[in-house]
């Protein structure tokens, strides 16, 4: 077993840079994806992904791990606001968002956290969790690189191929490797699916060559309307229980519970603070990831510094365009077959959160609760609010807080049948 690198611990110098790019090349796909379907170049996103995770860094501490790419969770009211009003619209809803995000930091800051076991009690908690991961599992075979062929069902022998080889080495590396290999299997994987890749002549080289050396991102300053707030408002109560999944399953396994210290409080302000930034100077939304948490849960290497250089690779990766063109040209099925190990990772962490807060299956609440989120979120079930489409992982859990706010009032009215 090769040794775990905490929080506060410095790596070698020698495990530093692969380390770094390891969760660099974890994020970037689906980081950049965001931008891509805004229709906004991702120079910007790629940029502020790199300041909100240094930002985040330092506001909690350097005691809370996380890497910020781009929120998925604002897509549908963002491509509501932008068809109707313009980009420059929806970055002032993403401003309005992060504000009141960093309202409710400070509501907590002054209040605690007891309300979180009562809001999403562990039933709910792990299921959400596991959810995250189970939900982006698709992802791995619906898609996952930018401007690459993507593996479907339908894709050809080549496509699969390199699929199985960057799954198989992520896999059998991670229970394999040993001493410094131990630390960087997804790094590997991708190394390897690569250069099967380009043995089978996959790989398009033209957007390197024709990139320039060096690029500018493109800034662009907010709109405000009240129409565009309002629609976007409901992604409140996402962002927030997706944060508090994240940092409860980052808690297991960094073995620190990240609610108290650095305090939920802090991590919620860094994130909210990183996506109200980000979209005053024309990027998209920000949260913590789930691929590099995945990475994180595979190494057990969950050093801020490791993150930290990351985050600086990716504001390299802003200016630099052959850098950033030679990353994009990783074809779909590489970051499908690292994906597909790392999101079964969430899903699995929330498991092993069910079972570490020992959740009692015999009554009838806890089973409740866990059928029908995973139920809610696994079904295909959409419910729209307004111009909001509520479905998967949003819409379980808007019902994972309801129904545990309505279990807890019966219980507390005595009603509870066990």
């Amino acid at each position: 077993m090769h040794k775990i690198y905490q929080v506060e611990e410095k790596v070698p110098g020698k495990l530093l840079l692969p380390l770094s790019i390891q969760h660099a090349f974890a994020m970037f796909g689906a980081s950049v994806l965001v931008p891509i379907i805004f229709g906004i170049n991702p120079s910007i996103v790629l940029l502020m992904n790199g300041i909100g995770t240094l930002l985040f860094i330092a506001i909690t501490k350097k005691k809370a791990p996380a890497y910020l790419g781009s929120s998925f969770a604002f897509l549908a009211p963002a491509a509501v606001i932008i068809n109707a009003q313009g980009f420059a619209y929806a970055q002032g809803a993403f401003v309005v968002v992060g504000i009141l995000g960093m309202i409710v930091a400070y509501i907590i800051y002054k209040f605690g956290t007891e309300w979180i076991d009562i809001v999403l009690p562990p039933a709910a908690m792990g299921s959400v969790v596991s959810l995250i991961g189970f939900e982006l599992v698709g992802l791995t075979i619906r898609g996952g690189a930018i401007g690459a062929e993507i593996l479907t069902e339908n894709a050809n022998g080549k496509h699969m191929t390199v699929f199985l080889v960057t799954v198989l080495v992520a896999v059998f590396g991670s229970v394999l490797f040993k001493k410094f290999l131990s630390t960087i299997p997804i790094l590997i994987a991708i190394i390897c699916g690569y250069l099967t890749a380009v043995f089978m002549g996959l790989v398009d080289f033209t957007p390197v060559r024709e990139a320039g050396f060096f690029t500018l991102p493109n800034f662009g300053f907010p709109k405000f309307s009240i129409e565009a707030a309002i629609t976007m408002l409901p992604v409140i109560l996402v962002i927030l229980s997706e944060h508090i999944s994240h940092q409860v399953v980052t808690s297991n396994i960094v073995g620190r519970d990240l609610l108290k210290d650095p305090g939920l409080h802090r991590s919620i302000f860094a994130d909210n603070f990183s996506t109200a930034l980000s979209g005053m100077i024309g990027g998209v939304p920000t949260t913590t990831y789930g691929e590099n948490i995945g990475v994180m849960a595979i190494t057990k290497v969950y050093s801020v510094q490791v993150i930290g250089g990351a985050a600086i690779i990716s504001i390299i990766m802003a200016f630099i365009g052959p850098l950033s063109a030679f990353i994009s040209t990783i074809p779909g099925d590489v970051i499908g077959g690292v994906t597909f190990l790392l999101y079964g990772m969430i899903g699995a962490s929330g498991l092993r959160l069910l079972v570490d807060r020992q959740v009692d299956y015999s009554k009838s609440k806890n089973l409740i609760l866990t059928s029908i989120i995973f139920t809610t979120g696994l079904s295909g079930l959409t419910v729209k609010m307004g111009a909001i489409n509520l479905s998967g992982m949003v819409l379980a859990s808007v019902v994972a807080v309801i129904l545990s706010l309505l279990f807890y009032s019966i219980e507390r009215m005595g009603l509870m049948n066990n």
